[in-house]
């Protein structure tokens, strides 16, 4: 009954609903289902014409061919908040336009069953073509190109482009598909380039301007690398890896997939602060800058933060760009098998990685961040108009989908998961599938109910509550039980395989179970030796809040080093956090349990996320009384090891970020001064240009008498333009004069002032850094207020940014109190806008709770 419900469910959500075209604001699902159903065979003959003024107008121009079953009206999409549609031809006669809600409507009268020809010249939107002074790159996720140019803008419509530029004659261009043409006349430079495969609108790409360009080839495909990267060391400390590790990537993937690279050619950018990590437009990945050219010596987390970045882009052009998901209630599927195909290329990359360490710790702690607050999200979520899509992304996604990915793919089997893969791939090639179709392949291959499985696992937000419990008998167990519960009291239960480990002073047990039901009775263990500690979730591909019981918990605080192997004794540490943050133990505690087994941790991996995890509780669970307390002795044990001879670069590195973020004495405020002066060294690391750009930064929000010279100083000593503009910007939000630092705050309220949304950010959490709690408290409410325009106007990723850089910096009550006002007050307010405040307000309202 549970499948063919299932079944039928998809079935109605294919069927085209809508009498006709819905004419309101976005695209909305009727609006997506009817033009579905009645519009194919697009084509875009796509100009824009670029001028050297970033102020000035960029005019395009767009021929449109469709066909239709018969002649009604179609609308196009066109919303550019500053653009313009200027004449407009349907099938060569001239027509008046009619512009509203973001649609241009094309008249049944002027269209015909079959082939149709629309041409439209428009000037576009910059909201999507991110422009700078010398360089301009566009993005158009999740419905963004809407904005720049008229469009059919929904993932299940995919259209062949044939685009051309007129740029500036010193500026490069690249876009999806080669350049076919390029001629210099009158100082413009005018490209065309080849006919793409179909793409949805969100990877249409082109990217111009001035920039360098490096060339390489491996295993016989040529690949280009376009950068402004001006360090000339950097470029040639990491130039060689980076075209490595997209020739691994692809390799891997053509082999698992059984698919050959499936487009054109293989370029990249590096964009100074792009706004995401990197995007996957086929032909033309854009990635951050820093994400690609590395800081000497990176550190483990960077090494691997990069090559699964490279990995996972990589993974898109065939999970994503090749097929793609028919709505973006299913966006998640191109994240997921990104990622999760990520882990599985880097593997053979890094031989001497812990890759269940680095998996766990690359996924579980950002998703139990979301999944264990209030605003929590399913994975899978519903979706009314695509003006939303945007909210739909964020650690679930990312970072739990993997998680269940992995156990689902051990459910089914890992060759028989392959052979359903590459049958979703081959079925739906350069065309669209959702997860029920999906689904439907995977769950032939398996005895177990995937419906009901995926029913808990991707459509219900939130994460069990798992505790071992047993009777103990002279030292021995009796009835020993492993719950699960839904700590919000739904009928739920997750079906998941998991290792329980019971430690000993000498050794370390290990039963799998699986969970299927609310309580399993673990009888085979009746008669075994009481452990010192027990978990749940040891291997660390188990999924949930896995409770530390008061005997557990206490024996871990005490030998916490001594847990074997890494993952286990990983989840020990998140066993511990989780316990701090439900006030299970003290955050001094936690942070002496840190500093003790720092020295003897032997994974550089697991040594950054205790750092982390320090300095978090530090900053965000210790009051000020609190932190005065724990600084001498928290400062000394990481300069000491930073010091410490034989540290491995990495770890060097990552405990140098770490006591330059939490240095809160004179004696360290001091060291750092004497750093960033180059009075003082660190053997084996480097003072980069970037490192004493943080040392600048850190003793300008530390309020260090000549504050200001430091940074003036540090600014004339950036040769990099794109570093020293993003440096120059973040600037005022240091200044010791709280009048200027309110007057940057009040500047975010204009849309302009908000256009590079890295800087953004920086110069945000430096406003609402802790130590400057309590002058930047009353921005709270005027910043909770910005967010639904912030959704609106910005990047998908940068409301919860935003709020995080707005909120993580306070631990009052009358903050929390600030923000519980701001959602009271507003009743209505969008339901994940006000899932996403929940999400950053989480530390802050335990934090405040625990006061």
């Amino acid at each position: 009954m549970q499948r063919r419900w299932w079944a039928a469910v998809a079935a109605i959500g294919a069927v085209a609903c809508a009498a006709g075209p819905d004419e309101g604001p976005g695209v909305s699902l009727s609006l997506a289902r009817h033009r579905a159903a009645t519009v194919a065979g697009i084509a875009y003959d796509l100009h824009f014409d670029v001028p050297r003024d970033a102020t000035a107008p960029v005019h395009g121009t767009v021929d449109v061919s469709f066909s239709l079953d018969a002649p009604a009206d179609v609308l196009l999409d066109f919303r550019p908040a500053d653009g313009s549609v200027g004449q407009v031809v349907v099938n060569d006669t001239p027509t008046d336009v009619v512009w509203r809600d973001g649609h241009i409507r094309l008249p049944a009268a002027l269209l015909a069953a079959g082939e149709n020809a629309v041409h439209v010249a428009f000037v576009a939107g910059n909201g999507a073509l991110n422009r700078n002074p010398d360089f301009l790159y566009t993005l158009f996720v999740p419905d963004r190109a809407s904005t720049a140019f008229p469009s059919f803008d929904q993932p299940n419509l995919k259209a062949v482009y044939r685009l051309s530029l007129t740029v500036p004659d010193d500026w490069q261009a690249v876009a999806n598909g080669s350049a076919l043409t390029d001629t210099v006349i009158d100082g413009r430079r005018h490209l065309r380039f080849t006919e793409t495969h179909p793409l949805p609108t969100y990877v249409a790409a082109f990217i111009a301007g001035r920039f360098q360009v490096e060339t390489a080839t491996r295993d016989g495909r040529t690949m280009r690398l376009f950068h402004r990267e001006t360090d000339t060391v950097r470029i040639a400390a990491n130039l060689d890896a980076v075209f490595d590790l997209h020739a691994t990537a692809l390799a891997w993937l053509e082999e698992y997939t059984g698919i050959p690279y499936p487009f054109e050619k293989m370029d990249f950018v590096a964009i100074p602060a792009f706004q995401f990590g990197a995007m996957e437009h086929p032909g033309a990945i854009v990635y951050r800058a820093n994400g690609l050219f590395l800081d000497d010596p990176p550190t483990p987390n960077a090494l691997l933060a990069r090559a699964s970045r490279i990995a996972h882009e990589t993974a898109h052009m065939w999970f994503g760009n090749l097929v793609t998901m028919t709505w973006f209630n299913d966006v998640w599927m191109k994240e997921v098998f990104a990622n999760f195909m990520a882990a599985k290329i880097v593997n053979p990359t890094f031989p001497a990685i812990d890759h269940e360490l680095r998996f766990f710790l690359a996924h579980h702690p950002q998703a139990y961040d979301i999944d264990r607050t209030a605003g929590a999200n399913a994975i899978r979520q519903d979706l009314d108009n695509l003006l939303e899509a945007g909210t739909l992304y964020g650690a679930i996604i990312y970072q739990k989908a993997p998680v269940v990915m992995r156990q689902l793919e051990t459910l089914v089997g890992r060759e028989a998961f392959r052979n359903g893969i590459r049958e979703y791939l081959l079925a739906h090639q350069y065309a669209n599938a959702g997860w029920p179709d999906l689904i439907a392949i995977l769950d032939r291959l398996t005895d177990v109910d995937l419906f009901e499985w995926s029913a808990a696992w991707v459509d219900t937000p939130g994460r069990p509550t798992v505790e071992w419990d047993a009777m103990r008998d002279r030292g021995f167990l009796a009835a020993s039980t492993v719950r699960q519960h839904d700590p919000r009291a739904r009928d739920v239960w997750w079906l998941q395989d998991v290792t329980l480990a019971l430690g000993y002073p000498d050794s370390v047990v290990q039963a799998p179970i699986r969970l299927d039901q609310g309580e399993v009775q673990l009888g085979h263990l009746d008669g075994t030796a009481a452990p010192t500690w027990v978990l749940v979730g040891a291997e660390g591909m188990g999924y949930g809040h896995f409770r530390l019981d008061e005997t557990s918990r206490n024996a871990l605080v005490n030998g916490l080093g001594s847990v074997e192997p890494a993952v286990t004794r990983a989840v020990a540490w998140m066993g511990l956090w989780e316990a701090m943050l439900e006030h299970d133990l003290e955050p001094a505690t936690l942070i002496d349990v840190g500093l003790r087994v720092l020295s003897d941790e032997p994974d550089d991996l697991l040594v950054q996320r205790i750092l982390n995890d320090v300095r978090e509780a530090y900053w965000q669970h210790l009051d000020a009384d609190d932190r005065a307390a724990v600084a001498p002795q928290l400062e000394a044990v990481l300069w000491r090891e930073l010091r410490e001879a034989g540290q491995s670069a990495g770890r060097r590195a990552a405990l140098f970020d770490a006591s330059v973020g939490i240095a809160s004495t004179p004696t360290a405020v001091t060291r750092l001064d004497d750093l960033w002066q180059g009075n003082r060294s660190i053997p084996g690391l480097p003072i980069t240009e970037t490192r004493r750009s943080l040392l600048a930064q850190e003793l300008a929000v530390r309020g260090v008498p000549r504050a200001l010279d430091v940074l003036e100083a540090q600014l004339a000593s950036i040769t990099n333009p794109d570093r020293r503009a993003a440096f120059a910007f973040v600037l005022p939000a240091l200044h010791p004069d709280s009048a200027v630092r309110d007057s940057v705050f009040a500047s975010f309220a204009d849309l302009a002032n908000r256009r590079q949304e890295r800087w953004v950010l920086a110069a945000t959490r430096y406003l609402n850094h802790p130590l400057r709690a309590a002058q930047s408290e009353h921005y709270i409410g005027p910043g909770l207020a910005l967010v639904e325009e912030i959704q609106a106007t910005g990047d998908i990723f940068f409301p919860l940014r935003w709020l995080n850089a707005l909120l993580n910096g306070h631990r009052t009550r009358s903050a929390a109190a600030a923000v519980q006002r701001f959602l009271d007050e507003r009743p209505r307010y969008p339901a994940r806008l006000e899932g996403k405040i929940l999400q950053a307000a989480d530390p802050l309202l335990r934090a405040s709770y625990l006061r």
